[in-house]
């Protein structure tokens, strides 16, 4: 329900209540050049690291115009995550965990493999926080890091080929990933490991899955890649569900298929009973970065898709039937922030006006402070454990629980 995104002027938050309307939130041009902005949920904290000073990291309140810390690393900052209990930073070679109460460096994992993309992924659920990053350069395992306790996991071996993606659910009891190669997708068990899932996303080889995520419910799984196919996976076991199917022509050749692998080598018969795509977009470009998200808009389900270009598009998602989706809006993020209307493809009536909250007002009185006890060194020894893993009270005053809201599904 909030998108937040980069630019050469600054950054914008938007909120996304309804299909027809993009409601501005925020917009700051107080940094040039930014790469990277990671809102806490629909809070007001959100951290900020822009190209001018790649090594820094900064935290704000956004709503009251404040600055709440900034905080230097050794390098480049590759990526951040953060949930209700920790802020994750990624470097090339390590990672950083904060309390985010009070932003304390609770661990730093040294030597890491080399992570040049800064690839990783946070447990939104931060009862357990889990943690992935790649635990090889060279080949798909995964490293599962419990970032509540600041212990290893486990490690799976996921894939041959190096990772490209990982994703967990909101719950964090399952984890989705890619390896480079990008024709099969996994999803595994957390924090056991065992794999639940295998999808083909195709057999063209060498495609660059981009962005992977799961449905809040976590029914479906959502991959996109430099392609202009993004394909949505269903999470379900077919035993389950074909007995009770009506006899058709199609039922009739799987069950045949399913007969036919008994007597196949078990690396063939793999392959036949991997699923395939349950839904699909065809964008219509091709070779662009893109991040997708499934989320419910208006009571119903939506395939939101953002380009590199500046666009936001809004898909229907028939959950029964799949197949696929059909184009409802598209959005320009840039410029003035006015919305830019697909006239071809807005098929659908006008829907009811947007109930999301008021652009929220900016503090004139900017605070060039930060916060005590910071220093440029990350403000404790390297690989530290400072014992600190509840919340603190310490200097994030968000404005009130509200800002938390609940995960539903």
């Amino acid at each position: 329900s909030s998108l937040a995104i980069g630019t050469t002027t600054g950054y914008r938050l938007f909120s996304l209540s309804s299909v027809e309307q993009l409601d501005q939130v925020h917009e700051s041009n107080e940094i040039p050049d930014v790469y990277i902005v990671e809102r806490l949920f629909s809070s007001s904290l959100v951290v900020v690291v822009s190209h001018a000073k790649p090594q820094q990291m900064n935290v704000y309140h956004f709503k009251k115009g404040t600055e709440i810390c900034n905080y230097s690393y050794s390098s480049k900052i590759l990526s951040i995550r953060l949930n209700r209990q920790r802020l994750v930073v990624c470097l090339e070679e390590s990672i950083y965990i904060h309390n985010i109460k009070d932003m304390k460096l609770l661990k730093t994992i040294l030597d890491t493999p080399p992570n040049t993309t800064g690839l990783c992924a946070l447990s939104i659920n931060h009862a357990n926080s889990y943690l992935a990053y790649p635990g090889s350069a060279t080949s798909g395992e995964i490293a599962l890091y419990d970032g509540n306790t600041l212990k290893t996991a486990c490690t799976i071996p996921a894939h041959d080929g190096p990772l490209a993606a990982l994703a967990f659910n909101s719950t964090g009891s399952k984890l989705a990933s890619a390896s480079e190669k990008g024709t099969v997708i996994r999803v595994f068990s957390i924090p056991g490991g065992q794999k639940l899932y295998e999808f083909r996303r195709g057999m063209k080889r060498y495609v660059n899955i981009s962005s992977l995520v799961f449905s809040m419910d976590s029914q479906f799984l959502c991959a996109s890649s430099n392609t202009e196919t993004v394909h949505v996976f269903k999470l379900e076991h077919l035993t389950d569900s074909r007995p009770e199917e009506p006899p058709t022509w199609s039922g009739y050749m799987g069950k045949m298929f399913q007969a036919a692998t008994n007597y196949l080598p078990a690396q063939v018969s793999g392959m036949m009973n991997q699923d395939r795509a349950f839904a699909t977009v065809r964008l219509n470009v091709s070779g662009q970065r893109n991040i997708c998200a499934l989320s419910t808009i208006q009571k119903l389900p939506r395939l939101l898709v953002t380009t590199s270009d500046g666009h936001l598009y809004i898909y229907n998602l028939d959950p029964q039937d799949g197949g696929e989706c059909v184009l409802i809006k598209k959005h320009s993020l840039l410029g003035s922030g006015k919305m830019e209307e697909d006239k071809e493809n807005d098929l659908r009536p006008p829907l009811p006006q947007s109930y999301a909250a008021t652009v929220a007002r900016q503090s004139t009185v900017p605070s060039t402070s930060t916060m005590p006890g910071y220093s440029e060194d990350g403000g404790a020894l390297r690989g530290e454990v400072i014992p600190e893993h509840e919340f603190a009270t310490g200097p994030v005053c968000l404005d009130d629980e509200n800002e938390f809201p609940p995960v539903s599904i």
